[in-house]
């Protein structure tokens, strides 16, 4: 991967194929989740995709005290990674908490977003929102007492139906333990940003 230097922070990126612009925000626990896209030769041939890793996911800055890092923040590092490459304008498509970042950025910088994808934002609003926000809470503290195998087993196998480990391998080489090496920013980090956002 590349490097982009974003307000004093460095970020891992790729991109693949040419013509429009397309910025791909990841969720949390597995920061590669976009890298079947970028083998899709529709894709690739049509679109420049941009895929990157927010910060404390992989090779990507850290907050050096391992603060909650706001939407807010995240949705500068998006605008400040366009500037990095030239771009002025980007189809945006967030996926989970990438969505909540995704969002935030056509809020702080419209003229940044051509286009917007939401993928399952992970939002706190409607009915679910309050059970939304105790699970996520208690996953974070699961992952204290418990660790990140446990949490991370449970989310997937909840969210995926035909999920085991070996199915991810195949979809995603090295995704789960990606995501075990990334739990601090999920559980330390992402989960107290969401939080403090009451």
């Amino acid at each position: 991967m590349e490097h982009a230097y974003v307000d004093g922070i460095q970020l891992e990126y790729e991109v693949t194929g040419a013509r429009e612009p397309v910025l791909l925000i990841h969720g949390a626990f597995v920061a590669d989740s976009f890298r079947p896209f970028l083998a899709e030769p529709k894709l690739a041939g049509d679109y420049q995709l941009i895929t990157y890793r927010r910060r404390g996911y992989g090779g990507s800055g850290r907050t050096i005290d391992r603060s909650p890092v706001s939407a807010e923040r995240q949705a500068a590092d998006c605008g400040g990674l366009l500037r990095w490459l030239g771009l002025q304008r980007a189809h945006i498509v967030g996926h989970s908490f990438g969505g909540c970042v995704a969002l935030q950025l056509a809020l702080d910088a419209p003229q940044l977003v051509r286009t917007l994808a939401l993928l399952e934002p992970a939002l706190f609003v409607g009915a679910s929102a309050q059970s939304y926000r105790e699970s996520l809470l208690r996953s974070a503290e699961r992952y204290r007492i418990e660790g990140a195998g446990v949490v991370m087993e449970e989310f997937l196998r909840a969210r995926w139906p035909a999920y085991s480990r070996a199915a991810l391998e195949q979809v995603l080489p090295g995704g789960f333990e990606h995501a075990l090496r990334d739990a601090p920013t999920t559980f330390e980090v992402n989960s107290g940003a969401r939080d403090r956002s009451r």
